[in-house]
């Protein structure tokens, strides 16, 4: 499985979380939603509602130093919004 590579813990999606219920992830880019619901089911066991998935493309970033002009790509990455059942919560800090 492994197709969840971390949770997504951001104020903005603290935010949604309290007022929507639904959490954020990181997952690979081959991942279908249909394997991201079966895999927060059997990790976290909670009942998954909806998926919702989204690309994001890398981007170019530059900067200036001392040493000149350094260039850089930033990485690409799927992220996935889960929507859970009315009254079921997922504790990201219970392991740490």
């Amino acid at each position: 499985m492994a197709f969840i590579i971390k949770p997504l813990v951001t104020e903005k999606m603290t935010g949604i979380t309290e007022k929507l219920n639904q959490y954020g992830f990181v997952v690979r880019p081959e991942a279908n939603k249909l394997q991201i619901k079966a895999e927060v089911e059997a990790l976290y066991n909670v009942n998954v509602v909806s998926v919702n998935t989204m690309k994001y493309a890398g981007k170019n970033k530059s900067r200036y130093t001392k040493a000149g002009l350094i260039k850089g790509r930033t990485n690409a990455f799927k992220k996935a919004i889960v929507t859970l059942k009315e009254g079921e919560t997922i504790d990201f800090y219970s392991n740490i």
